[in-house]
């Protein structure tokens, strides 16, 4: 059934107020990406982030391709960057800061500057018909990443291109999901500083150790939670705090002195519950009731 002019309304608002409350940066990222695709009904879509003037692939949903996959699996995708420049459909909005709606991506006129790279189409046999892409811009007019939908459909399943009210849907999504990433990005740089306080005192404490620490504590509660048939809004916001907080794990340490925490040898029996007290340091640090970063002082 197709939405109506209210349900989109009350959609956007919803998401407005989903998006506002997640503080992880990756949990985000996937969330804006989901939501994007839910408001104008696209089968698929990719998110890139804007990193040292190139667009890095984030996160990629497809709901054909994970239908085929077993219960908790999720889909695998190549990690890769593009230049922001006119060669490609997702570069050429970043760096015109302009929305393309392609009806077809197998007929893009050859005088663009742009072409369709139908790689992914040839392993999978998935069939990329229409596309909607378009950049997050801030208010001080940088680009922070783009999003691009794929395969708009129909109340009956049949691909159709995207309309001109997508775009204006969009347009005003792209704004929402641009202050939450902004949001976001300054939480993640504020957690990336105390731990590289942390990682000062205890080179082993470094940003990728920390954010494969929260990765893998989020997919372990995500699996968990599905099990006990949680809710998909309770999985989402227990996430969020789960990652951040997990982040988060090491950062007493910076109470404990050199002696103990850099002693090249084995720790003995008082050294070790010394050592143990950093968890205590951290609560102490982190314990803020007002705070749902109060989990990482538990």
């Amino acid at each position: 059934m197709r939405k109506s002019d209210k349900d989109v309304i009350k959609m956007i608002l919803e998401m407005d107020y989903e998006l506002n409350r997640i503080q992880d940066l990756d949990l985000l990222l996937e969330q804006i990406l989901f939501n994007a695709r839910k408001v104008v009904s696209a089968d698929a879509g990719s998110l890139y982030t804007e990193e040292n003037n190139r667009l890095h692939i984030r996160y990629t949903q497809n709901e054909e391709m994970e239908k085929r996959l077993k219960p908790g699996e999720k889909l695998v995708y190549s990690q890769f960057n593009l230049a922001i420049d006119d060669s490609t459909i997702s570069g050429y909005c970043a760096l015109r800061k302009t929305t393309l709606n392609i009806p077809d991506m197998y007929k893009i006129p050859k005088n663009r500057s742009y072409s369709f790279n139908d790689w992914y189409d040839k392993i999978t046999g998935y069939k990329t018909v229409s596309s909607l892409t378009f950049p997050l811009v801030s208010n001080q007019e940088k680009v922070l990443g783009v999003l691009q939908l794929i395969n708009k459909k129909d109340e009956t399943g049949a691909i159709v291109k995207f309309t001109r009210e997508d775009e204006t849907v969009i347009t005003h999504f792209a704004s929402v999901a641009t202050m939450a990433l902004q949001r976001a990005k300054m939480t993640r740089t504020l957690i990336l500083r105390m731990i590289r306080a942390a990682s000062l005192r205890d080179p082993k404490e470094t940003g990728a150790h920390v954010n494969r620490v929260g990765g893998v504590a989020s997919e372990l509660f995500e699996a968990w939670a599905r099990k006990k048939r949680m809710s998909d809004s309770e999985i989402t916001k227990h996430r969020d705090t789960l990652r951040i907080a997990s982040m988060l794990h090491d950062v007493g340490k910076v109470a404990i002195s050199d002696q103990i925490l850099k002693k090249p040898g084995k720790l003995t029996d008082d050294e070790y519950k010394i050592m143990q007290l950093h968890t205590v340091k951290g609560g102490e640090l982190l314990g803020d009731t007002e705070s749902e970063m109060e989990l990482a002082a538990l």
